[in-house]
């Protein structure tokens, strides 16, 4: 599977996202598709479910140090005492010493980064987490957060699909250094209707939701899709293997659109770029 550089790591570029995930079907979910071959598995205390994500780990015949695990800490608790607290209680859930990743998932509004970023340092420091980044935060945040941060800002997870207009902001992060997760990869399951992804698809005997993955690797980032079915799960994985032409990148890089963006929550939302 390809890989994304993240400081001295390489990240699998491919990853289960299990946002929204059933109750009570999640750990089967995560220890198949371990047993599938994905080794990155994104997960957050917003989601609810980082205990089964922690015992689908454990029942995988797969050793931990080989699981890239990420977690994420919601700005309500971005103060430096809850986010040490959020963070010890996230390894608890996990049933793990560390996490791979871990993300400050939106910008806070009322705590600085000044508060926040150093408590993400020590924790790298202390081994808890091997590298810290950011989740939907816009080229200022990012600005900002490289000028606080003493270990590098190792991603930031976006939406991203090919409906969405990032330009601005992907061409900034590739300027820091900084590589980019794309969550909702899928768009929520619009890339399905979509005919010239169903076009594409069809010269590469695939389905729309490989082709949207396969172009999200072919720009050298890292896809998070979501399943609620084992079905989907090889599929998902095979999009790897995909090889888009430059015009076939091109085609797709043409759908973006200005009301493109999905998730742009009134209480967490910054002032987004595009």
């Amino acid at each position: 599977m390809p890989a994304t550089e993240i400081g001295t790591a390489r990240i699998p570029s491919l990853g289960l996202g299990t946002f929204q995930m059933e109750s009570g079907q999640t750990a089967d979910l995560v220890r198949a598709a371990l047993a599938e071959g994905y080794r990155h598995i994104d997960t957050a205390q917003a989601y609810g479910n980082e205990e089964e994500v922690g015992q689908g780990i454990r029942d995988a015949d797969v050793p931990r140090d080989q699981v890239f695990l990420t977690t994420k800490i919601l700005p309500d608790r971005h103060d430096a005492a809850d986010f040490k607290r959020a963070a010890q209680e996230s390894l608890k859930k996990l049933g793990t010493d560390y996490v791979d990743l871990l993300l400050l998932h939106w910008p806070s509004k009322d705590v600085p980064l000044t508060e926040t970023l150093p408590v993400l340092d020590a924790l790298i420091d202390a081994g808890h987490v091997r590298f810290g980044g950011v989740s939907n935060f816009t080229i200022a945040h990012l600005e900002q957060a490289t000028s606080v941060m003493s270990h590098p800002v190792a991603t930031n997870q976006v939406e991203y699909h090919p409906f969405i207009p990032q330009a601005k902001l992907m061409a900034a992060m590739e300027g820091m250094g900084i590589p980019f997760e794309a969550y909702s990869p899928l768009a929520r399951g619009q890339v399905l209707e979509d005919d010239t992804l169903k076009e594409i698809a069809a010269k590469h005997d695939a389905n729309p939701a490989q082709i949207s993955v396969a172009w999200i690797l072919a720009k050298g980032g890292v896809a998070i899709p979501k399943t609620s079915t084992h079905e989907r799960l090889a599929p998902n994985l095979a999009a790897a293997e995909i090889s888009l032409s430059d015009d076939e990148i091109a085609r797709i890089d043409g759908l973006s659109r200005p009301d493109g963006r999905i998730i742009s929550p009134d209480s967490t939302a910054p002032d987004w770029d595009d």
